[in-house]
């Protein structure tokens, strides 16, 4: 029966959306199928209202943070949330959540192909916001530690394997060196790339920049969130995600890469430069980073397309 619904679907999504290129109609079917499987619950999210939903998700962390987050705070506002389970290092990210249990110690980039169980699961011009609310990450992590002389403009840096490709969405040395000297005086840069021993990895291999120490010899003004973690784990940070809602939360200037490291920068409001290159990524073909990715927070989002993009925005709104 599923996959003649699915089936159908795709019948329809392709009806629908006749000039979106045939492969992508399949993201678009997917997420009709979550939208109707979420009508198996009408009864429990709307009638009866007992704290009933157990929300498990083992996949990538930018879905988990752009479609299961928001889908489990919905029903913790709904009063219908009963548990969630994760990857390690993710209780602060559910701080609402009544019962949260750290699972998984991998995460599984295909799990979501099948995780039918979540209004949104995959990219899509359709999505729905119904079963879906802004956590308040900022309102709840905001703090008095890391505030500074300075306001804080968050580099969030990523040097891994993208689509089984060597690394492509990324700030050079070439380039960091430009934004530092740029705006240095303006802002307390913080330097986040975090390291395989501090967050729970997927498919996407951690290579190796060489940027750290580079950042220490030459501009030991930035703050390396790495130094961060070393000061402040276990005292006042749990684990490294919780450093990085903290000092997220203190923050509204960010440069973000494609992925995760771009969802995450952009569930704290303010304003988040995206680097994605058009020529990777599904994110571009149904224009998420205008009709999704504000959403997480209301923060305004600026896809740069290259780094030449990236410094252009900084220039304008920096």
């Amino acid at each position: 029966m599923q996959q003649l619904v699915l089936k159908s679907l795709y019948v329809v999504a392709r009806l629908k959306y006749p000039q979106l290129r045939k492969d992508l109609s399949y993201f678009v079917r997917d997420n009709y199928y979550c939208k109707l499987v979420q009508g198996r619950y009408l009864l429990h999210d709307y009638v009866l209202k007992r704290k009933y939903k157990v929300i498990s998700y083992q996949g990538e962390f930018d879905q988990e943070l752009r479609y299961v987050l928001p889908f489990a705070y919905w029903h913790h506002l709904n009063g219908t949330l009963s548990k969630t389970i994760s990857a390690q290092h993710t209780k602060e990210f559910y701080f609402f959540s009544p019962n949260h249990e750290e699972r998984f110690k991998q995460r599984i980039w295909t799990e979501s192909y099948a995780h039918y169980d979540v209004p949104n699961m995959t990219h899509s011009n359709s999505y729905s916001f119904r079963n879906w609310a802004q956590v308040p990450y900022k309102a709840h992590f905001r703090n008095d530690i890391f505030v500074f002389g300075k306001p804080l403009l968050v580099i969030a840096n990523k040097y891994n394997i993208e689509w089984d490709q060597p690394p492509i969405n990324f700030l050079d040395i070439p380039t960091l060196d430009q934004i530092i000297k740029t705006y240095g005086t303006k802002y307390q840069i913080i330097y986040n790339r975090p390291l395989p021993t501090q967050i729970v990895q997927d498919n996407s291999e951690t290579m190796q920049l060489n940027e750290h120490a580079w950042l220490k010899e030459h501009h030991p003004d930035v703050i390396l969130m790495d130094d961060l973690y070393k000061q402040y784990y276990p005292k006042v940070a749990n684990n490294y995600n919780h450093l990085q809602l903290m000092v997220y939360a203190n923050s509204d200037h960010f440069i973000s890469m494609h992925g995760g490291t771009a969802a995450l920068a952009s569930c704290f409001g303010g304003t988040n430069i995206i680097l994605s290159n058009p020529n990777w990524g599904m994110e571009h073909h149904f224009n998420e980073y205008e009709n999704l990715f504000p959403r997480l927070s209301g923060a305004t989002i600026l896809h740069a397309k290259d780094r030449a993009e990236v410094l252009n925005y900084l220039n304008n709104y920096y």
